[in-house]
């Protein structure tokens, strides 16, 4: 009969925790995404320079209003 009282002590600590845990969950999830964002960048700048010094420039990007008709297109298509 003590285990049902210890149950939902336990059960009712995990409940109480939940938030604080969740949100220590999701800072460490955007940490993560922070830090492989920033290593793209890096990536991404590294390759610009390389190919600035070799004189052939990155390629031009895709102007906004042409990459949302392509995503509008192919979202209609999907």
């Amino acid at each position: 009969m003590s285990l049902m009282p210890r149950a939902l002590t336990r059960l009712g600590r995990r409940v109480l925790e939940w938030p604080t845990t969740a949100q220590e969950q999701a800072r460490r999830n955007a940490m993560v995404a922070a830090t492989a964002c920033a290593e793209r960048r890096a990536d991404r700048e590294e390759v610009e320079r390389f190919l600035t010094a070799r004189g052939e420039g990155p390629a031009a990007p895709t102007p906004p209003e042409v990459a949302e008709r392509d995503d509008d297109a192919s979202a209609r298509h999907a």
